[in-house]
């Protein structure tokens, strides 16, 4: 059984992919179309230096550089990945090929930080990708190459990106606010180049666009980004990942109940399958002796001071 505690901050990491769930709806409705890269820039980088003014901390020593890979895996290069499998992949194929996440993280926390696969947390990975699949699933045109490898290798950056925030954790003193901002501002420089070349000047904004993109920048990025990585300092890469088919099933109810869509028998077994999968991939796994993962704070050792690192009073544990 779960504590009331840990039910709190697995209901708060929650958010995040809840958030991210309501970006197809935000995108379709109030932006400019077919300005992906702009969409993702304008997403990281106003969030990134928010929090770096917030925080007033930067990286020291060899945190630049783990910061811009970490930069670079969950946002710079999943950001321009994810929205490629979009433009390409016909109906919600993205999602599901996407919905992959899980497994990557289940194989990669056993390299990275000596987490052995369970048969529990294999079986419920593949659940969660069936009943996302049933969810978003259409039958629209064929398969795209280039989009499906550009999924794929969505879910691996993020999923790579997730296991090594567990590993190397962050420096003494440093909270999740801060590590979050030097993420995002480090994505948003790599994506403003490429948004640049590819796409051109900004477009021109009206009203509901700038309100679009405050809230992408604001409640969808810089928020749900600090519950995330506050989420993976506090609970194991697989609990945190399990997390991520929220996403999908936020954006069908939000499609059926604000833009008019329909759910469907098949859509809502497939929510309840994956809905499932998401609670049962919360248990913690239990601890190997002799396992090699790296705990995420040097700050966290007794449990209670990494709560206390720039998260407020109303979030502590």
């Amino acid at each position: 059984m779960l504590s009331a505690g840990r039910t709190t901050l697995i209901a708060l990491t929650a958010l995040a992919p809840v958030s991210w769930g309501t970006t197809y709806a935000v995108t379709t409705e109030f932006l400019p179309p077919d300005r992906p890269l702009f969409t993702g820039l304008a997403r990281a980088l106003p969030a990134g230096l928010l929090l770096l003014a917030l925080a007033r901390v930067l990286p020291r020593g060899a945190w630049w550089w783990k910061a811009a890979v970490l930069g670079a895996l969950n946002i710079g290069a999943f950001f321009p990945l994810l929205f490629l499998s979009a433009y390409r992949l016909p109906g919600g194929m993205a999602a599901v090929v996407g919905s992959v996440g899980p497994l990557f993280v289940v194989g990669l926390s056993a390299l990275l930080l000596g987490q052995r696969p369970t048969t529990r947390a294999v079986l419920t990975g593949v659940v969660a990708a069936f009943g996302v699949s049933l969810v978003v699933l259409k039958a629209a045109g064929g398969l795209d190459a280039l989009g499906a490898l550009a999924a794929l290798a969505s879910a691996a950056s993020m999923s790579t990106g997730t296991v090594l925030t567990k590993r190397w954790g962050r420096p003494e003193g440093v909270g999740p606010l801060a590590l979050t901002g030097w993420q995002l501002t480090a994505g948003g420089l790599l994506i403003a180049p490429v948004a640049l070349l590819v796409e051109g000047a900004p477009p021109a904004l009206d009203g509901a666009a700038v309100g679009g993109y405050l809230y992408l920048a604001l409640a969808n990025t810089a928020v749900a980004y600090w519950l995330w990585f506050r989420g993976i300092g506090r609970l194991s890469a697989t609990q945190v990942t399990f997390l991520g088919p929220l996403s999908p099933l936020t954006a069908a109810v939000v499609g059926w109940a604000a833009l008019g869509e329909t759910l469907t028998p098949v859509q809502l077994a497939g929510m309840a399958l994956a809905f499932g999968a998401t609670v049962a991939g919360q248990r913690a796994p239990r601890a190997k002796t002799g396992t090699t993962a790296v705990p995420f704070s040097s700050s966290s050792r007794n449990g209670r001071k990494d709560s206390m690192d720039l998260t407020g009073p109303g979030l502590r544990r």
